[in-house]
């Protein structure tokens, strides 16, 4: 039954989603509103002031009262400054409820963030099955608001954890499944993940030497910025213009000396903390939650660094960090030069990379995990009738009932029931074209990744042992690297093979096979192909036009079976139901398909 049967009540996602959707609209209306009232007051309350300043400018006693309507505008001037960061707030939590209905209304495609950059051409199956790019499983996924979280969920989908993990994922899944508000503020904690702090660079800051190791360059950089201060409150005062000028002499040495080395420390210390606030807001959410499952209550427990919380000591930095970014101007660096004020936070950086820095990695990692979660647990929200598959010790198996692509329409996805293992290790796919075949593989391959990662999978029941999947699917040749399609794709078999000489048996999934040679050679090589992997317990399914391949399973005896989509004609145009069926495919549509699209006509004899 499809989701567009039900009548959703209160509880589901699209119920809830437009609730909050419509009382933070409310208060957004009502904020805006306030706001705009809050700035017309400031500009009349300014214009007022300063027309009385302008008639009373020669009236002394008159102008003392203006301090009333100058400590006024400060007043208001906060207030406007607080009404605008609950809106730009707000505008968040809006942002994420409207994302969520887009999901589960199927309008998400082209919205997210389609975390092209992980997408590696020679990965076994990142492209066949469409984890990454628009549209891709990926951007339905994904809710991270920092890179650490974006890059810990690519490497889930990219690998399958080990099955302990897997469970450990699945409890802490559940856990945040039903934490709604919680994956709001989560998301409103930043405007974009394209700002965020660049995990690989803060954390090698973190566990690198600081620049300034020597005390004594420290203290002597203290000293002088005191000297000189000193001195020029000496030649104000008592007019000791020599002594100050030679100060200054010194400092000025001084900072030459210090040149190199100082803005070496500045400036890898900026390119590794870019927008630390938003780190700390993640840190500060994960510290405060109370969760139940043991994976997120160890991730909550390895944070505390000697009874500080990490939230706070990474603001600490944000805040040296903001102040060193002001020597930037220009006026600031000519008053820099004498006194060393960015030198002492370059200074304070220090001091608290050596105290905090080894831990960076472990909170970045500890961030990457909890958004991955997180993302993962919006998904089994938003799509409650998905399960949670069970694992098995023994196998190669991959064993599910109901089965449907998590990215197609819940409402129009045809569910398939597929088995392999115990015995049965490969299925040949016949079946006219648009039939479902591609689709139907991609499904099974995609269910395969996000059960190893941890997520529900699109399925009434489902079973699997340990897993490495091998894909043949999406097979582009490249002119540039003067590469065929053929060429291409046997350089992928071959990294499917290899694939099965390791401890994990392999999921093969492989499309339209050899398309590139003549039919004799594709059934010589099909063969070779599926008995190399079957003799190395392999399981999986070969997709194909080419009905000479349907007489592999007789070879094979019961180790492999054929099943097959088909179509219907119904007056001038083709049906397709989508439903797997035991057996090789009758029929082809292939001419139907021509003159469906008016191509060729009747045939004309000379």
């Amino acid at each position: 039954m499809s989701a567009g049967t039900n009548i959703p009540n209160k509880n589901e996602p699209a119920a809830v989603y437009a609730e909050q959707l419509k009382s933070l609209r409310l208060a957004q209306g009502s904020e805006q509103r306030r706001e705009k009232l809050l700035g017309y007051g400031k500009v009349l309350l300014a214009v007022l002031t300063l027309a009385c300043a302008a008639v009373f400018v020669h009236r002394f006693t008159v102008l003392e009262f203006l301090i009333v309507p100058v400590a006024l505008f400060i007043v208001l001037a906060a207030l406007h400054e607080k009404v605008l960061g609950s809106i730009r707030l707000r505008r968040r939590a809006i942002e994420f409820y409207e994302r969520g209905l887009a999901r589960v209304e199927d309008r998400w495609a082209g919205t997210g963030e389609t975390g092209e950059r992980f997408l590696d051409p020679e990965h076994p199956y990142a492209r066949d099955l469409d984890l990454f790019g628009r549209a891709s499983l990926f951007e339905l996924l994904c809710t991270a608001r920092t890179r650490a979280g974006e890059e810990t969920l690519a490497a889930w989908l990219l690998a399958a954890a080990p099955v302990d993990e897997s469970l450990a994922r699945q409890s802490a899944v559940s856990d945040l499944q039903g934490r709604v508000k919680f994956r709001e503020e989560l998301f409103s904690l930043g405007e974009t993940v394209r700002a965020g702090v660049h995990p690989s660079k803060l954390a090698a800051w973190g566990e690198q030497s600081p620049v300034f190791t020597r005390r004594a360059t420290r203290i002597t950089t203290s000293v002088l910025g005191i000297i000189w201060i000193v001195g020029m409150v000496s030649w104000g005062v008592w007019g000791l213009g020599g002594a100050a000028l030679a100060v200054t002499a010194l400092n000025l040495a001084w900072a030459h000396r210090l040149h190199a080395r100082l803005d070496e420390a500045s400036d890898a210390l900026e390119e590794a903390t870019e927008d630390l606030e938003l780190l700390a807001g993640v840190l500060a959410l994960l510290e405060s939650e109370k969760f139940l499952s043991p994976k997120l209550v160890g991730l909550q427990a390895a944070l505390k660094h000697d009874g500080i919380e990490p939230s706070v000591a990474i603001r600490k930095l944000a805040r040296i960090v903001s102040y060193l970014e002001s020597r930037r101007n220009p006026a600031a660096r000519l008053l820099d030069v004498l006194t060393f004020w960015s030198a002492h936070f370059v200074f304070m950086a220090e001091r608290w990379q050596r105290e905090f820095g080894p831990e960076i990695r472990k909170w970045i990692t500890a961030v990457g995990e909890m958004e991955a979660i997180t993302a993962l647990s919006g998904y089994a929200y938003e799509n409650p009738r998905d399960v949670f598959p069970e694992f098995v010790e023994r196998g190669p198996m991959f064993d599910a009932e109901g089965l449907a692509h998590p990215l197609l329409p819940l409402a129009t996805a045809v569910r398939n029931d597929v088995k392999l293992g115990e015995g049965r290790q490969l299925i040949i796919l016949s079946g006219p074209n648009m039939a479902g075949k591609s689709t139907f593989i991609r499904a099974v391959g995609v269910s395969a990744v996000l059960a190893q990662c941890g997520a529900p999978v699109r399925a009434t029941r489902m079973r699997l042992s340990p897993l490495n999947v091998a894909a043949s699917i999406c097979i582009l040749d490249s002119l540039s690297g003067g590469v065929s399609r053929f060429y291409a794709e046997i350089h992928r078999l071959k990294l499917a093979t290899n694939l099965a000489d390791g401890p994990i048996p392999v999921l093969f999934l492989l499309d339209e096979l050899l398309s590139g040679t003549n039919s004799n050679d594709r059934l010589a090589g099909t063969q070779l192909v599926v008995r190399t992997l079957m003799n190395r317990h392999a399981i999986g399914i070969v997709s194909t036009h080419d009905l000479a391949l349907t007489q592999i399973p007789q070879t094979l005896g019961d180790r492999a079976v054929n099943c097959h989509f088909e179509d219907q004609l119904e007056g001038n145009k083709l049906v397709f139901d989508y439903k797997l069926k035991p057996g090789i495919v009758q029929a082809s549509n292939a001419l139907e398909l021509m003159r469906s699209i008016g191509l060729g006509g009747e045939a004309k004899s000379d």
